[in-house]
C-alpha cells in the first residue's frame, strides 16, 4: 500500500504568506495540510503558483507577492470569478484580495490540436465577451502607442529597418475605431499557457490582464497560433459571429492582427535594453509561423531573453510581410469607410 505523505505549510511557501495560506486552506477545506505540492513555473507571471492535493483532489494555489499597484487583484479576481461562473475558467474555491491569494480547480492540460482550437476557442471567446463588470483601463491601441514610443527612443535596431513599418502603422491608427461602446470584457493574455485544454474543452486561466477592450484583440491573439489559411480565418470568424463574417469584420480582424504584431514586436524588443542587452545579430531569426507553432506546442519559454528577441523579430518580419499585401490597403479602406 502506498503511504500518504502529508505536507504542512512548508518551506515552499514564503514566510510572510504562510499564515494567510493556512487560513485559506482551513476556510476552504477545513484543514491546513497538503497531500502533495509542487511549484509551477511556466509563464511570465510574477505570482507564485502551486499545484497541491487535498483529500485526493488537485487544486491550484496562486500567491501574489508584488506590492505594486498593478498587482492589486481587486479587479481581476472579479473577472476570474465571472469566467468561472460562465464555465470558461476553473472553479474558484477561495479568493482574498486582502491576502492576495486564490485557490481554484487544477486543470490537467492536454495537447490542444489547432484544428480543434479553431472550432472551440471562438465559441469560448464569444461567451467571454458577453461577461459584465470587467474594469475599464486602457484601450489597447493606446498601450501599443506606449510600446512604440519607448522602442523608438531606445534605438534598438537601425532606423532604416523599421521606419517604414511605423509609417504604415500610422495608417491603422488613423482609421481604426476607438468607440467605447464597442468594447467588451477581454482576457487580453491568451498565450498558450493561459489556455488549458482538458481533452474535451478549453479553460482560461491567469486573469491578471483582464479588462474591457476591443473584441478583435482576443480574437487576434488566439488566431496567431491556430489560423493559418484563408479558409481557417473564415471558419474561425464564422464560429465566433455565428454567421458568415462580413467584409468589415474581416478587415477589422486583419488590422487588429497588425496592431498585435506591432505591439509584440516593440514590447519584446524593449525588454532587451531593460535586461542590459543589445540586439544579438548572430541569433537565429525564425519565421512567424514556425515560432508560433512551437509556442503552441509548449516548446518555447519566453523567460529566456534570447527567445524574446527571436519572438520580437518574428512579429516584425510578419508585420513587414503583411504591410506589403493588397489586403492591407483594402482593409484600411473598408474600416475607414466603416463598411459593415
Amino acid at each position: 500500500m502506498t503511504s500518504l505523505v502529508i505536507f504542512t505549510i512548508n518551506f515552499m511557501i514564503p514566510e510572510d504568506k504562510k499564515t494567510a495560506v493556512s487560513k485559506a486552506l482551513q476556510q476552504t477545506f477545513g484543514a491546513a495540510e497538503f497531500e502533495n505540492i509542487r511549484q509551477l513555473t511556466a509563464g511570465l507571471s510574477t505570482a507564485l503558483i502551486y499545484r497541491f492535493v487535498v483529500k485526493g483532489k488537485a487544486y491550484l494555489l496562486r500567491i501574489i507577492t508584488s506590492n505594486e499597484a498593478v498587482a492589486d487583484p481587486t479587479w481581476w479576481f472579479d473577472s476570474m470569478r465571472a469566467g468561472a461562473e460562465a464555465g470558461i475558467a476553473p472553479r474558484v474555491w477561495y479568493a482574498s484580495t486582502e491576502d492576495k491569494i486564490a485557490i481554484t480547480d487544477f486543470i490537467d492540460a492536454k495537447p490542444f490540436p489547432p484544428e480543434e482550437a479553431r472550432l472551440k476557442m471562438p465559441v469560448l471567446l464569444k461567451c467571454l465577451h458577453t461577461l459584465p463588470n470587467f474594469p475599464n483601463r486602457l484601450n489597447y491601441l493606446d498601450v501599443a502607442d506606449i510600446f512604440i514610443k519607448k522602442y523608438r527612443a531606445g534605438n534598438i535596431l537601425p532606423a532604416e529597418m523599421t521606419d517604414e513599418l511605423f509609417t504604415q502603422y500610422e495608417k491603422i491608427r488613423k482609421v481604426y475605431p476607438r468607440n467605447e461602446s464597442d468594447l467588451v470584457g477581454c482576457h487580453n493574455d491568451l498565450k498558450p499557457e493561459n489556455i488549458l485544454f482538458d481533452g474535451e474543452r478549453p479553460w482560461l486561466v491567469d486573469w491578471e490582464a483582464a479588462f474591457i477592450n476591443d473584441r478583435y484583440f482576443d480574437l487576434a491573439i488566439v488566431a496567431n497560433f491556430v489560423v493559418i489559411t484563408d479558409k481557417d480565418e473564415r471558419e474561425y470568424l464564422k464560429n465566433y459571429f455565428s454567421e458568415e463574417p462580413t467584409e468589415y469584420q474581416f478587415a477589422r480582424f486583419f488590422l487588429m492582427r497588425q496592431v498585435l504584431h506591432m505591439a509584440y514586436f516593440t514590447f519584446f524588443m524593449n525588454l532587451l535594453p531593460a535586461a542590459g542587452k543589445t540586439f544579438d545579430w548572430d541569433l537565429p531569426r525564425p519565421g512567424f509561423r514556425e515560432y508560433n507553432d512551437r509556442m503552441w506546442a509548449g516548446e518555447i519559454d519566453l523567460k529566456d531573453i534570447e527567445e524574446r528577441q527571436q519572438y520580437a523579430w518574428a512579429h516584425m518580419e510578419q508585420l513587414r510581410h503583411n504591410f506589403g499585401l493588397n489586403r492591407f490597403e483594402e482593409a484600411l479602406e473598408i474600416v475607414g469607410n466603416n463598411i459593415s
